[in-house]
């Protein structure tokens, strides 16, 4: 068992030890969700995969990262024992981080060395096998962590263990927090043997060295833990219980039999008892808040409400939990109901949008079904006008003097176009592309050249190739911030400026920046709004973030703890992978509801789990009001006790038949 717990506790009453765990949560925390959080666009980006099939693989590796605790707990409980569990499947989780980096490499298939891998199926088959093995390691000593943290604590210890469940708590998130701010930061950079890209190797390479640490720390404290012994494989003996009073009903199936209480009871012949056991960087505003709320509940809230004499228990706080997590997507729904208002029409079904640019130096008329816009020069409508495809049976272009002139093109259904016009009978159709706002608050832009040749643009590191004359490029997408571009064009002469600024792009919006010439014919920069910058302020999230860090808060560490005390020794690792078995259900409800709802509206669906996470709460409650606090200790030593007694019973009959027996003699 390592040294004895007495020289173990040399910090504040609490075991040494417990620091190695909570330092390897911390580690291996960061290794997972700095690995997570690059998941999406790596699938997109250097896979190639589309939104749809990209949001299922990586919805699939989180459920299987919740399912595979179960697995974890079994083989702690029934064969290795908690601490060789940790230490072999976290090997296997380091190998599983490694194999990751390793299927980032582009140069590793990049054999013509033109930046692009030509074998991306070794890239996906490696990128599958590491996150199978990473699921199965982290999965796997997620329940064993936890629990074999709570091994550490001697009876008399309860507020230490239940302290030391918040500060192992406040690791993850910590872990969390700083891996989702970092990670990102370390793709973006530039990295490459023969040609240079995201670099998505120092991306993973981190996490897999942070998930090495994680186990070179936990070893090290090695000497320092109570390591119990395994306590058998209760899941087992369940399995065999069940299937015993199956077969024993069966058999006495005849009427004469009387009923049994519980259908179980029908497994007393052999069986005693079982004890009954009654989840973008804006993101981390919630590891944020739990690094700050949980040692405020903790010392603060926890302990005023004791002194009110309120008996807050764990069922109660896990109750108010979930009731603040149902108001957190209440919350959500109002956010989403204000960010609609001010979102852009977008064509749906049989319609399209038009919009007029006149690029030229006249006054031009166009006139559609129903109505008619004059633009002067350089200018264009204010917003897109909405039609139905099928009624948009005519647009005529004319100018003072001029006859009209048809335009024929066919719109294509539930897309927004620009009509360029720059004459009485010059014009072009161009398919905008954009039929929402742009994703992750970049902004788009795009060039319409009016030159005579062709030119290119080259701006903030990204090129526009072949702009070609009277014509639009399509969008390219940029963060915020001003941004400077240079115009590449045989029509500018030496002396002309051909370097420009961007306007200071805000975030969600859309441009079209229109190089014209100047009187003296260098190169000039007007600026139209396509799609209106953001206007909710992203801090009307932080209620929501509150009162969901808070339901976890309350919630999550509560249920930690909940589930590791009302547990009898041999279920301690089970019931925390049953705790961690809800968050792959929630995963796949979550697929479920996203894949079969098809809202027209994104609030309605922040209704939705608002309205089934406040009726389990009622449940929830109902169910709380009448379960009975036990002492798992106290009923495995009954357990003994009347185990001890049928022994001495048995073994107190054979005096007694030897006295008979010389008696008949």
């Amino acid at each position: 068992l390592g040294l004895p717990v007495s020289l173990c506790q040399s910090c504040f009453g609490y075991p040494l030890s417990i620091f190695f765990i909570v330092v390897n949560e911390f580690c291996e925390r960061f290794s997972y969700y700095g690995m997570r959080a690059l998941l999406i666009l790596y699938f997109r980006l250097f896979i190639g995969w589309n939104d749809n099939l990209s949001t299922a693989i990586y919805h699939t590796f989180v459920a299987l990262c919740y399912l595979t605790p179960i697995l974890g707990a079994l083989i702690a409980d029934s064969w290795l024992g908690k601490f060789k569990t940790i230490v072999s499947l976290s090997i296997v989780y380091t190998i599983g981080q490694v194999v990751m980096a390793v299927s980032s490499i582009n140069d590793l298939t990049d054999f013509d060395h033109n930046g692009t891998p030509n074998s991306m199926s070794v890239h996906v088959a490696l990128s599958m096998i590491g996150l199978a093995l990473i699921a199965l390691g982290t999965g796997g000593i997620k329940p064993c962590v936890s629990a074999f943290g709570g091994d550490q604590f001697e009876e008399g210890q309860e507020k230490q263990r239940n302290r030391f469940f918040s500060i192992f708590y406040l690791a993850i998130n910590a872990g969390s927090l700083l891996s989702t701010i970092i990670t990102p930061m370390l793709r973006v950079q530039q990295c490459g043997i023969h040609s240079t890209q995201a670099c998505y190797p120092l991306a993973f390479g981190v996490p897999a060295a942070l998930m090495a640490v994680s186990l070179i720390v936990f070893v090290m404290g090695s000497r320092m833990y109570k390591k119990l012994k395994p306590q058998g494989n209760v899941m087992a003996k369940v399995v065999k219980c069940i299937g015993f009073a199956i077969k024993n009903r069966f058999r006495h199936r005849s009427k004469k039999f009387p009923k049994r209480e519980h259908w179980l009871d029908w497994a007393k012949e052999k069986y005693d008892g079982l004890l009954k056991i009654q989840p973008d960087q804006m993101q981390t505003v919630n590891a944020i808040l739990i690094v700050i709320m949980v040692p405020i509940m903790d010392a603060v809230v926890y302990p005023l409400i004791a002194k009110c004499g309120l008996n807050f228990t764990s069922l109660r706080k896990m109750t108010v939990g979930m009731f603040l997590a149902s108001m957190a997507f209440v919350a959500a729904a109002i956010v989403q109901v204000e960010i609609d208002k001010t979102l852009p029409v977008f064509p749906k079904g049989n319609e399209v949008q038009v919009k007029v640019l006149n690029i030229g130096n006249n006054s031009m008329s166009v006139s559609f079904p129903g109505t008619t816009v004059t633009l002067d020069q350089m200018s264009q409508t204010h917003e897109f006008l909405t039609f139905d495809v099928n009624k948009l049976t005519s647009i005529n272009i004319s100018s003072a003097g001029s006859p009209a002139t048809p335009v024929t093109y066919n719109f294509e259904q539930g897309h927004r176009h620009t009509l360029l016009v720059w004459g009485p009978s010059h014009y072009r159709v161009v398919k905008d592309g954009l039929n929402q706002k742009p994703e992750k608050g970049e902004n788009g832009v795009r060039f319409v050249n009016t030159f005579d040749e062709s030119f290119n643009v080259t701006m903030d590191g990204k090129v526009y190739i072949d702009v070609t004359s009277h014509n639009a490029s399509a969008y390219q997408f940029f963060p915020s911030g001003a941004k400077s571009f240079i115009v590449h064009s045989p029509e500018i002469s030496p002396q002309c400026k051909n370097n420009f600024t961007s306007s200071s792009l805000e975030f969600g919006s859309a441009f079209t920046y229109v190089i014209t010439r100047k009187e003296d014919s260098c190169p000039d920069l007007k600026i139209f709004e396509d799609i209106s910058p953001n206007t909710i302020n992203m801090a009307l999230q932080i209620p929501q973030y509150f009162l969901i860090t808070c339901g976890e808060v309350v919630f999550s560490v509560t249920g930690l703890e909940f589930s590791y005390s009302q547990a009898p020794s041999n279920m301690k690792s089970v019931l925390q992978a049953g705790w961690l078995l809800t968050v792959a259900v929630g995963n796949i409800i979550v697929l479920i509801v996203a894949g079969a709802g098809q809202f027209s509206e994104q609030w309605a669906e922040y209704v939705l789990f608002a309205g089934l996470l406040l009726a389990v709460c009622i449940i929830f409650a109902i169910m709380a009001r009448f379960y009975t606090y036990i002492n798992p200790a106290e009923v495995e030593a009954q357990f003994d006790m009347d185990e001890k007694k049928k022994y001495l019973g048995k073994d107190s009959l054979y005096p007694k038949l030897d006295t008979d027996v010389q008696t008949q003699m």
